[in-house]
This record gives structure tokens, sequence and C-alpha cells, in this order.
């Protein structure tokens, strides 16, 4: 039987070097855990909306129109309950639509109140109107 060099030895210590490196570079994206929040984010929120169908929300189980949820607000306001901060998030059988976000960034700027958007990955974003 012959006896394995050390250049052979060395090649394989090297090849396994550099595995062990490209799987520890090659992970993309970070668990739960490694997700933190930023600092503008608030740690708890005065509406909590859920998208639905045909461009509609959820607010306080009631599925609503742009309009709808627009004099839902301005009763809330009137009624003298805070509406500073809203938290948009995927329904349960709706993903969040770019009609949804337009919809909701057209009445937090004639109300004066902020949105916040819960993405998919556990994140929490505010979203601004350009």
């Amino acid at each position: 039987m012959r006896k394995p060099s050390t250049g052979s030895f060395l090649q394989l210590a090297l090849i396994a070097l550099a595995l062990a490196f490209l799987a520890a570079c090659g992970h993309r994206g970070g668990t739960k855990a490694d997700v933190v929040q930023a600092a503008n984010i608030p740690s708890s929120f005065d509406v909590t909306l859920l998208a639905e169908k045909d461009t509609q929300f959820d607010y306080m189980d009631a599925p609503l129109t742009e309009q709808d949820l627009r004099s839902a607000f301005r009763y809330r306001k009137d009624e003298g309950h805070p509406l500073s901060t809203v938290l948009l998030k995927r329904g349960e059988k709706q993903r969040v639509r770019k009609e949804h976000i337009s919809a909701l960034l057209r009445i937090a700027g004639e109300m004066d109140f902020k949105v916040y958007l819960l993405e998919n990955s556990g994140q929490i974003a505010e979203l601004q109107a350009r």
C-alpha cells in the first residue's frame, strides 16, 4: 500500500478550508434574531390594518375601501383617539399590493400620520410618499 505524501494532506486541508470559507460566506439573509428594529419605529401603533382583496383594508374586522377608511380615520380623530402611526400588514389571503400602499399614503398625506409596513421578513419599514 502506498503511503500518502505530505503534499496530498496539504491539498486536502486547503480544499476543506476553502469549502468551509465558502459555506460561511455563502449565507444570505439573517435569521429573525438578526433583525433589529430601527430607532424610529414605535413600539406600538395607534391603528393596525390588514390588506384585503380589491384594494380594501380590514379595519376593526370590517372591510373598508379607501374612502371608507378615510372617513373612519376622520371619525377616530374627531372622537379624540390618537392617530399618529398606522401599521399595514398582510391579510390572511391577500398580500400588500402597490395599490394598498398608495391609497394609504394618500390618506396619510391628508391627515398627517406615519405609515409603517410589516414586511414578509418580519422587519417593519416606514413608508413615505415620493
